[in-house]
């Protein structure tokens, strides 16, 4: 499966990204090996996920919600942003 994904990080930014492994991904951000944007804004959390078949799906979702305002993207996350 491949997946996109919203972490929110601890100076409260949201981070979109896509996998086909959402745990070792984690654990990259977390580790400061994620991705530039998220080193030194951990640790990250995960605070929304959507699960596709193929990569291309998961690609064209992350750029989707990238290109959202901030607030269309808080909507998206719901509860899961506190």
């Amino acid at each position: 499966m491949n997946y996109t994904y919203i972490l929110k990080c601890s100076d409260g930014s949201l981070y979109t990204g896509w996998t086909n492994n959402i745990e070792n991904r984690l654990k990259a951000h977390n580790d400061g090996k994620g991705a530039k944007y998220t080193k030194g804004r951990g640790p990250v959390k995960l605070v929304h996920i959507e699960e596709f078949n193929t990569k291309k799906e998961a690609m064209k979702r992350e750029y989707e919600i990238k290109h959202m305002s901030r607030r269309e993207k808080e909507k998206l996350v719901g509860t899961g942003f506190n």
